[in-house]
């Protein structure tokens, strides 16, 4: 009688308890962030939108999409063997919606919300200044100087190196001097689309007395190959550092760099509260809208204004220890939660996948190719003998061979060295804006 009395008294609470927990468990399964019930739910509700004729165009439900699209492309990238130890996650987040927008897999009304929410909200800019910000202000504030000062030698050398290397390149493989230079190396290292193709193509064709849409169209693959082989590049640092531990400081750039303040297990800062994570994404903000006055004024890169007044926020202590906090945390959420999303936003709308494979024949790859190695052993060597880690350095120096601040994001993504975008923007904004000025300059004498 008291066996069986027994048996319910231990599996009745059992038997109660298990469809919360076995429901737990199965919203503790994501896909990136997104739990795995609420995955599906979403994937529903926008096959339900599609077949209705019409996609709300709410924020709210492009975040969905964004987030959908963006950690389902990662996903993929991060199951491949050996490839997702090279950056495949960023590669096929930015490089998979590309492939679907051009071929139409892409349902058109998904791909209106994508463009039109990317295009008129401009968040990549949000992205950088909250990854900005963020990481200046948990920076150790002598290396931060130090940092700043030292990244430009192996940025100059590198540059030097690849012009070299890659002229040399692409005309021992017939493609001539001239063409190799100002129309393959020259746009990989001129700070993308925007900053660096579009004002390479006004630029040739007003001194070449040609139509800049035919320029354009000349220069823009070498950009676009140029960040792919970059970020392949970085992917493969980010693998050698979890080989040769002692050549990283994974995302530090120089020996003895730390966190101002203590932090939690969960490596978020201890004791911040949620009102000082809005005053820190606030103050993001308002820096970069002092980047974008500096750009009404004086015609300068808002990225690099916001970054250098950041730099003077954290150097004149002009920022309490809690918001420094805070910025991290702003940081790690934009870097966590938005990486992804914002890469296939970039993918779908802004990547053209005809002019990327535009540029894949033999003899412009092998000078693509050789061009961004070059300029990266360089930082990687000349990085080392500054008491630079290597890696790190050789990191920057690819983001001079990006598309600008979206290959900023893909880089640093597959190197998963988020914390170097401030380098990066220096990498990309001011290397690109040397590298476009000078070779206009030489344009014109050889003309």
């Amino acid at each position: 009688m008291k066996a069986s009395t027994a048996t319910p008294l231990v599996t009745a609470p059992e038997r109660k308890y298990q469809w919360p927990q076995a429901w737990w468990q199965l919203m503790e399964y994501r896909i990136g962030v997104i739990p795995l019930p609420i995955y599906c739910l979403l994937l529903a509700l926008i096959v339900g939108f599609i077949s209705k004729g019409k996609i709300p165009t709410d924020i709210s439900v492009s975040i969905a999409i964004l987030a959908l699209g963006g950690f389902t492309c990662a996903e993929f990238g991060k199951r491949l063997p050996i490839f997702r130890h090279i950056g495949a996650a960023a590669i096929f987040a930015t490089f998979i919606p590309s492939y679907l927008a051009f071929s139409h897999l892409l349902p058109d009304l998904v791909l209106k919300n994508v463009v039109d929410f990317t295009k008129s909200t401009n968040f990549l800019y949000l992205f950088i200044a909250s990854i900005i910000v963020g990481s200046i202000l948990s920076m150790d504030r002598t290396i931060l100087v130090q940092g700043f000062l030292k990244i430009f030698i192996p940025l100059a050398a590198g540059t030097v190196v690849a012009a070299l290397v890659g002229t040399l390149v692409g005309s021992a493989l017939g493609l001539g001097a001239f063409h190799t230079f100002f129309y393959i190396v020259v746009p990989i290292m001129a700070g993308g689309v925007g900053e660096g193709a579009i004002p390479l193509s006004i630029g040739y064709a007003g001194i070449l007395g040609q139509a800049q849409g035919d320029v354009f169209a000349q220069v823009l693959p070498s950009v676009m190959l140029g960040s792919l082989t970059a970020i392949l590049f970085a992917g493969g640092l980010n693998f050698l550092g979890k080989k040769y531990p002692h050549l990283t400081g994974e995302g530090r750039l120089q020996e003895g760099e730390h966190a101002e303040f203590t932090m939690t297990e969960e490596g978020i800062p201890a004791g911040v509260d949620i009102p000082h994570i809005a005053a820190a994404g606030i103050t993001a903000i308002s820096l970069y809208m002092v980047g974008l006055m500096c750009f009404k004024i004086f015609d300068f890169p808002a990225p690099v204004a916001m970054l250098f007044v950041a730099v003077i926020f954290k150097l004149s202590r002009a920022v309490s220890p809690q918001l420094e906090q805070a910025s991290f945390v702003v940081y790690k959420f934009f870097s966590t939660a938005v990486t992804y999303p914002l890469l296939f936003a970039i993918g779908a709308s802004m990547t053209p996948w005809d002019k990327l494979v535009a540029a894949f024949n033999i003899t412009n790859l092998i000078t693509i190719i050789s061009t961004v190695a070059s300029l990266m052993v360089t930082g990687f060597f000349v990085g080392r003998r500054l008491k630079m880690y290597p890696i790190e350095a050789a990191i920057v120096n690819a983001c001079h061979s990006g598309q600008g601040g979206t290959g900023d994001v893909a880089i640093l993504t597959a190197a998963n060295r988020m914390q170097l975008m401030p380098f990066a923007q220096i990498s990309t904004r001011i290397g690109g804006a040397i590298v476009v000025t000078l070779s206009l300059f030489a344009l014109a004498q050889c003309k």
